[in-house]
């Protein structure tokens, strides 16, 4: 199936949101009089199931998170995109390829994890490749800063991490400075706590077009702390 064979729900085009067809839409804005209620991973609408759950933010196109769901059965994969063309695309694989563990959130990462994701259900978190909106007027936009670290601590299980990868040594450092900050991480990597050195992490869009560029890929992991 192509991307474009995914027909919007008519719900979600006036506004609503909806879960459909492996995909929940989130509106922007949620209204006291179009209620949304989020639903336990383990819903017949989602997987169906109580395997452990991983969740991918920035998941663009879907490739890496699509062959993680095939090497790892056993686990259901949230790959979580803002923009509704790469969700489409996300989707095509998942019919494609038969992966009934994996689901996709189209929407915001930050405000689904804080407003719907239950808490302290997920084993791993994954950002990669994240936008680094380098100017100091869009600290704002990046997913990595201080309000969506805690969330990501809230809704990881114990012992959960967080792991990130980027070709930008911006958002590397910026990167560790926001988890050395917050008291419900530690990094799980060595000084200096990042590696260019991670076999079979697994292949993106992005990883492929910036290795071909010459770039170097830097990986980060964190613990969540033990309180």
């Amino acid at each position: 199936m192509k991307p474009s064979d995914f027909k919007m729900p008519l719900l979600r085009t006036k506004g609503l949101s909806v879960i459909n067809d492996r995909i929940c839409h989130l509106a922007k804005y949620v209204t006291p009089e179009f209620p949304f209620s989020f639903p336990a991973w383990n819903h017949p609408d989602i997987f169906g199931n109580s395997n452990p759950v991983k969740i991918e933010f920035c998941s663009g196109n879907g490739q890496w998170i699509a062959q993680r769901a095939i090497d790892d059965p056993s686990t259901n994969w949230v790959a979580v995109e803002m923009k509704y063309g790469r969700t489409r695309k996300i989707w095509s694989k998942i019919k494609n390829l038969g992966l009934k563990n994996l689901f996709v959130v189209n929407g915001e990462g930050e405000s689904a994890s804080q407003l719907y994701f239950p808490k302290n259900s997920v084993q791993e978190i994954y950002i990669n490749f994240p936008d680094p909106w380098p100017k100091r007027h869009h600290e704002r936009h990046r997913i990595v800063k201080t309000s969506f670290v805690k969330i990501m601590a809230d809704l990881l299980t114990e012992n959960g991490t967080v792991t990130i990868v980027t070709d930008d040594l911006f958002y590397s450092e910026w990167t560790l400075k926001t988890f050395k900050d917050s008291p419900d991480f530690i990094s799980n990597i060595p000084f200096p706590h990042c590696t260019t050195d991670w076999q079979n992490y697994g292949n993106s869009f992005f990883e492929a077009l910036w290795r071909e560029k010459g770039r170097s890929i830097i990986y980060h992991k964190f613990q969540k702390a033990m309180k």
